[in-house]
């Protein structure tokens, strides 16, 4: 089968690899229908995640078709359409217990980092039970795609930000991750929120598909907040650009005693200026998503209150995965997520 393969830093190759076999009884195998790229696919490309191992296939966002289950699985069965956690959890370690499945012992993430991954025909799933959500009948494979990822995370990160209805909630990026943000955002109805993004095309995105949600730029950020909140800044910021100045920009913007919640990816190390910061009581949330609600976000979909199919504006076949690469790396043609499909 073809596989994406990470060859070397700063080197993807789609190579011919064997089709993978269930090796543990919790395994299962899953032929993918859909895949897609993400940002943290590019940070491995550039040599910044130091946990990636050469030579896996990358990927880590995937939907499919359970092929072959091992003999303790029981949740899902060979035939079963399903969404692929990008989480590997044991669900009995002390982390796993406590909900904590992105520090699980055994796992972590795992899939097209330090396992072989899913831009690819067939991908092995450890502890199925888990890794697995079953898509209902009236949900899409594209409807479906996002959930394991980048809307797992955008759930974790409303939900730890204990968002309330008379909150002011910043959310720092407009990327796939950002808007998969939003959109579990507005779940929780704040009085206002604010999406603070570089890219004009990517503002107009949002104006176009989120009419109710104000949109500004990284140099008025601050002023527009302290004109919506006497002058106090954002009761919640969600940080998930992950550029060069936007760890300092979410703090800045942050009211005193508010609550930052930084799920971006950095390629450098930020600096957590304390003396600047002394006084505001800032609450900081940050690391890795802990994609443990799955099966509630698919819900949400299946009854319509969560829609991630109009990120979807490029379609490319396996063998054209390059392409999308380069696509996706410049953020060219307006685009915001690239869906893969089989040949």
């Amino acid at each position: 089968m073809k596989a994406l393969t990470y060859t070397a830093p700063g080197r993807f190759e789609l190579i011919e690899k064997p089709k993978p076999e269930v090796l543990d009884p919790k395994d299962a195998v899953v032929r993918v229908t859909l895949s897609s790229i993400c940002s943290s696919d590019l940070h491995i490309l550039h040599g910044a995640v130091p946990q990636a191992v050469v030579g896996i296939t990358v990927g880590h966002e995937m939907v499919g078709v359970v092929e072959a289950v091992g003999s303790e699985v029981t949740k899902v069965k060979p035939g079963d359409r399903v969404a692929v956690n990008v989480e590997t959890f044991c669900g009995e370690c002390f982390y796993c217990k406590r909900g904590y499945v992105n520090n699980c012992t055994s796992g972590g993430w795992m899939l097209g980092c330090r396992i072989d991954g899913g831009q690819t025909e067939y991908v092995r799933v450890p502890y199925a039970d888990n890794g697995l959500t079953q898509i209902p009948d009236n949900v899409s494979d594209e409807q479906a795609l996002f959930v394991g990822d980048i809307l797992a995370t955008g759930y974790w990160a409303a939900k730890i930000s204990e968002i309330s209805e008379e909150d002011t909630v910043l959310i720092i990026g407009a990327g796939p991750t950002g808007l998969c943000t939003l959109e579990c955002v507005q779940l929780y109805k704040p009085q206002r929120i604010v999406v603070c993004e570089a890219d004009e095309s990517r503002r107009e995105f949002v104006r176009q598909h989120y009419p109710d949600v104000d949109v500004v730029e990284p140099t008025e950020c601050l002023e527009v907040l302290k004109s919506f909140t006497e002058e106090r800044g954002a009761d919640r910021v969600i940080e998930v650009a992950g550029g060069e100045d936007t760890f300092e920009l979410a703090w800045r913007c942050a009211r005193p005693n508010a609550i930052v919640t930084i799920v971006a990816l950095y390629e450098k190390e930020q600096t957590l200026p304390l003396p600047w910061m002394y006084g505001k009581n800032l609450t900081f949330k940050t690391g890795g998503v802990e994609a443990c609600d799955c099966d509630k976000i698919m819900q949400l979909i299946s009854k319509g209150k969560i829609d991630t199919t109009h990120l979807i504006t490029h379609r490319y076949p396996l063998s054209r995965i390059q392409d999308a690469y380069t696509l996706f790396a410049n953020r060219a043609d307006g685009v915001i997520k690239t869906v893969i499909h089989p040949d």
